[in-house]
């Protein structure tokens, strides 16, 4: 037989709700005693370089699933599959970005709203658009975040950041420049059957 339980047992087992404490870390303070070797200054800097591209590739990733929500037309299907594929990719990209602003002892953006004021680009309207227009807004999209990618790669060289730099470089940059090639094949006007 099991002893029976005391009442004082019973009330520890319920959650405590609502609970509420001081934040462990400020948003724009980086922690200082971290061995990385890599001074503050320079962990400092990456982490707010970082979190901008961690909000333009939220922001990217967010609206492939809009597009994917959203296409419509004969290229549906195809269109539909691959708006999935790339959010599923720029998803782990967000993944990656924000572990590394954390690894450098920042505090990466999260949430929708500090996300969409903190983004360069433009929002889309809530509405549906037109397939070319999607895919021209996806493309625009993948140009600024290529652009801050390569800026955060050569600031993360100047300051021997290399963790920074490679991912910058080998999964944001490759990745970002692989899909737009493939989006911009899907406005190239070709006849589908027959040769002019």
């Amino acid at each position: 037989m099991q002893p029976q339980a005391r009442r004082s047992d019973l009330d520890r087992a319920q959650p405590a709700l609502h609970q509420r404490a001081p934040e462990t870390q400020d948003y724009d303070r980086v922690t200082a005693d971290l061995p990385l070797a890599l001074p503050l200054a320079a962990r400092e800097e990456m982490v707010q370089l970082l979190n901008q591209i961690l909000a333009d590739t939220i922001t990217l990733r967010d609206l492939y699933k809009k597009s994917h929500w959203q296409v419509s037309g004969p290229t549906f299907y195809q269109l539909h599959l691959l708006f999935d594929k790339h959010y599923e990719e720029q998803a782990e990209l967000v993944d990656k970005i924000a572990e590394r602003i954390q690894l450098l002892g920042g505090i990466s953006l999260a949430m929708a709203h500090d996300v969409a004021e903190t983004t360069g680009i433009q929002r889309p309207p809530r509405g549906r658009e037109e397939v070319p227009v999607q895919i021209s807004r996806l493309l625009e999209a993948h140009e600024w975040v290529i652009r801050e990618v390569r800026n955060g790669a050569r600031r993360g060289t100047e300051l021997n950041d290399d963790g920074s730099n490679d991912l910058l470089v080998s999964d944001v940059l490759r990745t970002n420049e692989f899909q737009a090639w493939f989006l911009s094949e899907h406005l190239v006007t070709m006849p589908l059957v027959f040769a002019k």
